[in-house]
């Protein structure tokens, strides 16, 4: 594998294992009478966004959960903003770097974040709607807090945008 090239093994094997585990739940779902939802009402589709943005941040950028990731990535120089890390994969080909690649990039975790959701939704429909609304405030706290601080910064004269 040359340092351009993707693990396309790799990303084969994590396709399968996804489509698998689709397939499980779909073929689970259908055994047990479970319905998929009629659709989505604007809230539900907002609040889900929120939440699997805030999911995607957490399994992929937050300090707390570096150790879920440890097997698979390693930390890099870079700043990861407020409460995060930035990491990369350990590996440099085949599923370790795939796995790597996917915990380390919160735009590949959200395919993985909204089919949970989405599963949820069919098997524990409350307790999911409980899990998004929290996860949806709880990104909406985290804009919250860059707003104030960027606003902070602002009163202060030090946001970068005066500084130029």
């Amino acid at each position: 594998m040359t340092d351009n090239s993707r693990p396309v093994g790799g990303y084969a094997a994590t396709m399968v294992a996804y489509a698998t585990a689709v397939a499980v739940v779909a073929l689970l779902g259908n055994a047990t009478g479970r319905k998929l939802p009629r659709d989505m009402t604007i809230r539900d589709l907002v609040v889900t966004a929120f939440a699997t943005h805030k999911l995607s941040r957490l399994g992929t950028k937050a300090a707390v959960t570096a150790p879920v990731r440890a097997a698979f990535t390693r930390p890099v120089a870079a700043d990861g903003g407020p409460g995060e890390v930035a990491e990369e994969p350990k590996a440099t080909d085949g599923i370790g770097r795939s796995i790597g690649e996917l915990l380390s990039c919160p735009f590949c975790f959200d395919v993985w974040a909204i089919t949970g959701l989405t599963i949820g939704h069919v098997f524990a429909p409350r307790m999911t709607r409980v899990l998004t609304d929290a996860a949806a405030a709880l990104a909406g706290a985290d804009f919250l807090h860059l707003a104030y601080a960027t606003a902070q910064q602002i009163a202060e004269g030090e946001h970068p945008a005066l500084l130029g």
